[in-house]
């Protein structure tokens, strides 16, 4: 059959004001609106599990994908309408302004969710939009399976070739929304060796951040794997923005490509020559130690960054005030709960032994293993960490 007649429709400028959402890991959401307001974007009232809405300028837009550590995506909303037959779904479609995210030749992905709702065909949804997208826009790709649109992004340090729109199908209210990232924003673009289970780069942040280090300290990851929370500590040490050496999608998007560069420029005036404190991060395991210091190198920041082969047993001695960040196996991943007892154990010895005056923040999925650290915990927050619920717990007091 042949294709939907393409119609011409004239390039307008994106609006001004865009209407944005950071998508988030449920129970982070506090930490993602003060990273918002940090960056001069004010959040819109309220909330909701998994995000924060704001408006922001096409240079807010650009400066929110540089430089949020927490968020996992940020969308535009393109159009909201009610539908409960494809005949009103390809009416109101047809009246979507496609150009403002797609161009000739390019390549889209529809992503569809539909529930509660008469139309509840995911996949009739979106031939319907793909056929009203393929009208406004000349010699348009349209990729329907989510395993080639994620190929065509797949090298984040490069524009993305695909644009996504989350289509969102709720009690017949369809929402759709442009990502403006690409690829998911944990993707930083340094990371490319793995130890086992990786922590992924935002919810390393996220531990960061909630446990209240400050660059000013010390910082100390005895079981750092690939090196995730030292490269990301060493990022905010030296006021790099996370997304500094990647692309996003919204780069391609008409008109936005100068408030890209203005703010690239404006993060990269601000960087610090060197991590303000000392940054270490060790590892019994040889690979883990040299995959951590590939990716600091691909980071920037292999020199603020002390790497070194040795168990937990071995740290050492030191006085002052800093902090031990860390990740520590859960018993559901890798290895058994029960084994996991000594490694707790000796975690909390050395804390108590060696670093009397640091404070520990780690991630726990088991208030067993918790236990036997010997000391006092504080729950600061929850969210999940590939699906297990886990909880940010530090031997501070919990700030509410």
């Amino acid at each position: 059959m042949p294709g939907p007649r393409t119609r011409y429709v004239p390039v307008m400028p994106l609006p001004a004001l865009l209407s944005c959402f950071a998508a988030t890991a449920p129970g982070t959401e506090s930490l993602l609106r003060d990273e918002l307001e940090a960056l001069g974007i004010s959040a819109d009232d309220g909330s909701e599990p998994g995000g924060v809405e704001f408006s922001a300028s096409h240079v807010q837009l650009a400066t929110s994908l540089l430089w949020l550590r927490t968020a996992t995506r940020v969308t535009v909303r393109q159009a909201v309408f009610h539908a409960r037959t494809f005949g009103e779904l390809e009416r109101h479609a047809a009246k979507v302004t496609w150009t403002d995210v797609l161009a000739p030749g390019g390549a889209v992905h529809f992503r569809v969710t539909s529930k509660k709702s008469k139309l509840y065909h995911e996949d009739g949804i979106a031939e319907r939009l793909e056929r009203a997208a393929s009208a406004a826009i000349a010699r348009l790709e349209c990729v329907r399976a989510p395993s080639a649109a994620e190929a065509l992004e797949s090298d984040v340090t490069q524009l993305p070739a695909v644009q996504r729109i989350i289509v969102r199908v709720m009690r017949d209210d369809v929402t759709l929304s442009a990502d403006a990232a690409g690829a998911l924003l944990y993707l930083r673009g340094y990371r490319q060796a793995v130890a086992k289970a990786p922590l992924r780069e935002t919810l390393a942040a996220t531990l960061l951040r909630a446990s209240g280090w400050n660059p000013q300290l010390p910082l100390l990851d005895p079981m750092c794997g690939s090196g995730t929370i030292p490269i990301e500590a060493a990022l905010m040490s030296r006021r790099m923005a996370p997304g500094r050496q990647r692309r996003f999608a919204a780069e391609r998007w008409p008109g936005l490509a100068p408030a890209f560069a203005e703010a690239r420029r404006e993060a990269a005036s601000g960087e610090l020559p060197r991590a303000v404190a000392s940054i270490v991060g060790q590892d019994r395991d040889a690979g883990a130690i040299a995959a951590a210091v590939a990716n600091a190198e691909r980071a920037g920041v292999a020199t603020d960054i002390t790497f070194a082969q040795a168990p937990i047993s071995d740290v050492a001695r030191e006085g002052g005030a800093g902090f031990v960040v860390t990740n520590p196996p859960y018993g559901a991943r890798v290895g058994e709960r029960n084994p996991l007892r000594d490694l707790y154990a000796t975690l909390g010895a050395v804390m108590r032994e060696r670093r009397g005056g640091w404070r520990l923040a780690m991630l726990s999925a088991d208030r067993m293993l918790e236990g036997q650290l010997g000391m006092k915990v504080s729950e600061m927050l929850r969210t999940t960490n590939g699906g297990i619920p886990v909880r940010v717990v530090t031997t501070g007091e919990a700030r509410r």
